[in-house]
């Protein structure tokens, strides 16, 4: 992708979002005192370049990485919804070998979250839907407050095997907090992989949390809160199904200084697909994310690690690390991301790739 390619998108992109940046409240409409209904937007737009090392060229792309239609209400007193749609790499070409397909027609709508929550107290609350499992804390953030462009390579490694998608499951989850609300628990029956005649044990997913300072206490972790927040949490999970299990560990700091704020994580995961999934070979996963916020000038400079560790196998071992810069036009509303990443799978050519993100957020 040539220099002023990227300029002419650029420019373009941020003119299409300069109202975007007086974006405050969601836009709320209430039919009573326990019933309301509340109206929100994400749009990530991206221009891409990757290299086709089989080629030696570069594959470019101008696409829409995530365009959503979010619905979220009360429809009575402590039961509350979230529904949500995505229509996600509209616009990207997919290589097919031996047809031609029109990017524009690739990606379709789909539902990615559809739950209802009846909450009881602050100590339990049910949810029931498509919802986020409740896993590492990376897969559980919301794509909106992400630090970096997006999640982790290797985040949703069992989503494939599991029939999940990206990281959702139907199912039920009890979820509460304790300890003045400094302990999150999430432990949930989902359906999982199912055989032809729903034969197949549920899939059962649990998660606790500690929170040292401040509470995160929405359904979406906050992937960084631009310094208004101190969050220092370190949290554990599990994954199984059958043969199958999943293990996490992770820690996240999120804490103003005197001249803006620092954000990381780190994840580890642990997968074994075992009989049920011989195809999810057994891994150690790793993820760690570190960025400053400058608050002067409303940049943070950003670092990403990803690595999968294959335990049994001699291929599949494969590392991927981006450096990159946030500018926070608008705070989440409206920011710009830019990423240079490399990808070094074991055995084959490694990959460079090039990402400039804009994105428009309300809700």
């Amino acid at each position: 992708m040539s220099t002023s390619t990227i300029r002419i998108a650029l420019c373009g992109f941020l003119l299409f979002f300069a109202d975007a940046a007086a974006a405050q409240a969601p836009l709320e409409i209430h039919a009573g005192d326990d019933v309301s209904f509340k109206l929100g937007i994400l749009g990530q737009f991206q221009a891409d370049t990757i290299t086709d090392p089989p080629f030696d060229t570069n594959s470019d792309n101008l696409f829409v990485r995530r365009l959503r239609l979010i619905f979220g209400g009360q429809v009575t007193r402590n039961i509350t919804f979230f529904v949500e749609t995505d229509t996600p790499n509209l616009g990207k070409t997919v290589p097919v070998t031996g047809k031609v397909i029109p990017p524009s027609t690739v990606s379709s709508t789909i539902i990615q979250d559809a739950y209802a929550e009846f909450k009881v107290n602050d100590a339990f609350a049910l949810d029931a839907g498509l919802m986020f499992v409740p896993f590492s804390h990376n897969s559980l953030q919301s794509a909106a407050t992400l630090l970096p462009i997006d999640y982790g390579a290797y985040t949703f490694s069992q989503s494939v095997p599991t029939e999940s998608s990206i990281g959702r499951d139907t199912g039920f989850q009890a979820r509460g907090y304790l300890l003045s609300k400094r302990l999150e628990y999430r432990a949930g029956a989902f359906q999982g992989d199912r055989d032809s005649r729903s034969h197949n044990p549920f899939r059962y997913v649990g998660r606790v949390q500690y929170n040292l300072f401040d509470t995160d206490t929405g359904f979406f972790y906050t992937g960084t809160s631009l310094g208004k927040k101190r969050f220092v949490s370190v949290g554990a999970a599990f994954d199984v199904q059958q043969h199958y299990h999943g293990y996490d560990a992770d820690v996240f700091v999120d804490f103003p200084t005197a001249l803006g704020a620092v954000t990381g994580q780190f994840d580890y995961n642990h997968f074994d697909g075992d009989f049920t999934f011989p195809a999810l070979g057994k891994q150690h996963d790793t993820l760690f994310e570190l960025g400053y916020l400058i608050a002067a000038l409303r940049l943070t400079p950003v670092l990403q690690f990803s690595n999968r560790n294959m335990t049994d196998e001699v291929t599949g071992d494969e590392s991927h690390w981006s450096v990159g810069v946030n500018y926070w036009w608008a705070g989440h509303n409206a920011n710009v991301k830019a990423a240079y990443a490399r990808i070094t799978p074991q055995g084959q050519a490694s990959q460079n790739e090039l990402t400039i993100q804009l994105q428009l957020f309300y809700f």
